[in-house]
């Protein structure tokens, strides 16, 4: 075998000398280097951004959104959408691993979910068997490497796998909520009644305590009456995000003009960064798990409205994150029942 990059570059063709995730193509053959492990996939999670954007621009044709996707992976390699620059994850089997592949827990036969970006990771589509526009889970006939410094979940026996892959897909942003939300804290979540708010918002009750707050804002009427009936958070705000003053009127409107000590934005659209900087206090925490964001917009505009406050870059990877989210699962049974309606 020949050997490799532990970071992948071995396999960028353009622009040489990056990495797999910026580049424009990737090599995808599909002969392993010796630090690589070769899998059989049997599904893609794309990003919900990603997703949005394909399914927008194909009128929701699951044929033209299928020959995106193709014409995607043909031209770059990889599952990277070209307009928000975002890529997934996907569920397979491993079947083969290199001499030199760090993890020596996995063999050939077990079944993984990745836990790093498909906008990173060399992908070939043989066929898409199944893709509905409704979910942004699409099973194909595929392979794909995984670097030596890739991440991975072993699937559990106790959680249907495309329950567990729906989950781990937005590990990240439950687990950081973990890490910034505190007891007493009063916390808005845009966006929480997708996929990640969902989980952001059963994280963030936990750790706020009877005397915090968790506001969510949401567009759809019915997310929203879910999140009441499951009983997420203190106050459900129905709005369109992307409307900063009239957000900020009714999330003040519940905290008082001191505003929130942490924002936690899940949307798939663009354009919703000053609602989230307006809405969070001086010196507070806002948390962009979104892809749709604009980290200059966000940066700008904080500078702009005079905000001192921490903008985070939605990180997918946290130490812990995917045991963390596949605990929720175990322990809240609204949330496995609404994952099992979705996906299953």
């Amino acid at each position: 075998m020949k050997e490799g990059c532990r970071y992948g570059t071995h396999r960028v063709l353009e622009p040489i000398g990056t990495l797999p995730q910026p580049a424009l193509r990737l090599d995808n053959t599909m002969e392993i280097y010796h630090n690589e492990a070769l899998i059989d996939v049997t599904t893609l999670n794309i990003d919900s951004a990603s997703y949005t954007q394909i399914k927008k621009a194909c009128g929701a044709d699951a044929d033209k959104m299928k020959q995106m996707i193709l014409s995607i992976v043909e031209e770059r390699g990889k599952m990277q959408n070209p307009v928000t620059g975002s890529g997934g994850m996907l569920l397979g089997t491993i079947r083969e691993v290199g001499s030199g592949f760090h993890n020596k827990t996995i063999k050939p036969g077990d079944r993984i979910a990745t836990l790093v970006s498909l906008s990173l990771t060399p992908l070939k589509i043989k066929e898409i068997k199944h893709l509905d526009p409704e979910s942004d889970q699409v099973d194909v006939i595929a392979e794909a490497i995984l670097f030596d410094s890739g991440l991975f979940a072993k699937l559990p026996d106790d959680i249907p796998e495309k329950l567990a892959l729906a989950a781990l897909d937005v590990a990240g942003a439950p687990a950081q909520v973990d890490r910034l939300v505190k007891e007493g804290d009063v916390v808005c979540i845009i966006g929480g009644g997708g996929k990640s708010g969902v989980l952001c918002c059963y994280q963030a009750l936990k750790n706020t305590g009877p005397y915090g707050k968790v506001i969510v804002v949401e567009f759809s009427e019915s997310n929203a009456q879910r999140i009441k009936d499951m009983n997420l958070a203190t106050d459900v705000i129905i709005a369109d995000a992307t409307n900063v003053m009239d957000v900020y009127r009714k999330v003040i409107a519940i905290t008082g003009e001191r505003g929130c000590d942490v924002v936690i934005n899940n949307v798939n659209v663009p354009s919703t960064e000053m609602t989230s900087i307006l809405i969070t206090k001086g010196q507070g925490c806002v948390y962009f798990f979104s892809m749709a964001t604009s980290f200059t917009k966000a940066a700008l505009g904080a500078e702009g409205v005079g905000k001192d406050i921490n903008l985070i870059v939605g990180n997918g990877y946290a130490k812990g994150h995917a045991d963390l989210t596949l605990n929720i699962i175990r322990e809240s049974k609204e949330i496995i029942e609404l994952f099992e309606k979705i996906y299953i």
